[in-house]
């Protein structure tokens, strides 16, 4: 086995969600990610914790949506339900072969099942929780490396000292909580909104691994403006590039894409949530400097921000609800800058 196999398993058993002895542990990965699933189990017994292996197959997904009628996809999974209200920490592992199995299938369905799902979601964030991707060879190629490249890029993005990353993060923090009002400018991009009784949570390996990042739930009807998003938007298989938003009092007025327009606007048409803004961040782990059409590693990319439309994170003050949260993703490296009540704290992809 690979040693940075188990020191991975180390940091997200010891560190993300520190398991202590007796709980309930659910571990969820897929057969690809075998190495490391066979660690974390390892290290939770250690802990005097129980495990609950949760092991799924790659093609599950597709058979599954392609296969359903209505009526399955709006059927609550109960059972799995009281399972997850019975574990005390989740370890959620993704890897599979194949990143583009639900390309072809009709996003409605996707959406039918994700308001489904949505208690799932709240329930899960009332745990302690983390997500990885394991480097496995679908995720290389989608990256366009090859997976020894990609070992190494997965591993330098997590085996950091994430004691001492968190004080860094704590002194973006203190700069974006201190004003309420924000603005964002750069390349075709011109949009503000109100902090006010919100606030910025640092993201430091307790729930994303690898992590780096600081976010926010602006306050509902506050943002007005545009912005032009540089890197594509991965979701359901589908690549979605060239989004361009406008909001007028909160609400997402126009929109377009060079890409996939028509799985954007089915998207955007979700629910009445979705057609906000649940969050903003601020990606600053400058080990990540590639765009991998990953959104666990690209909304981290040291010197750039990112939005998602939809469900806003109540931690941070937000109250938005829907069923999507979808990340893009936008370059700030050049001519990027942010005010904080018309100061500029942040300019080129780093903090003054």
């Amino acid at each position: 086995m690979d040693e940075r196999v188990r020191r991975l398993a180390e940091v997200l058993v010891h560190y993300s969600t520190k398991v202590e002895n007796g709980e309930y542990v659910m571990i969820n990965g897929d057969t690809e990610a075998e190495q490391l699933l066979k660690e974390l189990y390892r290290l939770v017994l250690k802990n005097g914790a129980y495990p609950i292996m949760k092991i799924g197959f790659d093609w599950q997904s597709f058979i599954y949506y392609n296969t359903s009628s209505e009526e399955q996809l709006k059927h609550f999974p109960e059972i799995a339900f009281d399972e997850l209200k019975r574990a005390n920490v989740i370890i959620n592992v993704s890897a599979g072969r194949n990143t583009r199995q639900l390309t072809n299938i009709d996003p409605r369905l996707l959406s039918i099942r994700q308001k489904v799902l949505e208690l799932f979601k709240e329930e899960q964030l009332k745990k302690r929780w983390v997500i990885f991707d394991y480097p496995s060879d679908s995720l290389a190629q989608e990256a366009e490396m090859s997976t020894e490249e990609f070992e190494d890029f997965v591993y330098g993005a997590c085996l950091q000292d994430w004691e001492e990353k968190t004080k860094e993060l704590d002194k973006a923090v203190n700069i974006m909580n201190n004003g309420k009002l924000i603005r964002i400018i750069g390349e075709d991009t011109d949009v503000s909104f109100s902090n006010e009784g919100r606030k910025f949570i640092k993201g430091d390996g307790r729930h994303n691994m690898p992590d780096g990042e600081i976010f926010t739930a602006p306050v509902e009807k506050s943002v007005n403006g545009y912005i032009k998003f540089s890197y594509p938007a991965i979701r359901g298989g589908r690549e979605v590039s060239g989004v361009r938003l406008v909001f007028k009092d909160g609400k997402i007025v126009e929109f377009s894409a060079e890409k996939n327009e028509d799985y954007l606007s089915k998207m955007v048409d979700t629910d009445e949530g979705s057609r906000h803004l649940g969050e903003v961040g601020i990606g600053l782990n400058y080990g990540i400097t590639k765009h991998i059409k990953n959104i666990l590693f690209d909304e981290k990319i040291g010197g750039t921000i990112h939005m998602a439309i939809g469900s806003a994170y109540a931690e941070c003050g937000g109250v938005n609800k829907s069923a999507v949260h979808w990340d893009i993703i936008k370059d700030m490296r050049r001519s990027g800058k942010i005010f904080v009540d018309g100061k500029l704290v942040y300019e080129n992809g780093e903090f003054l």
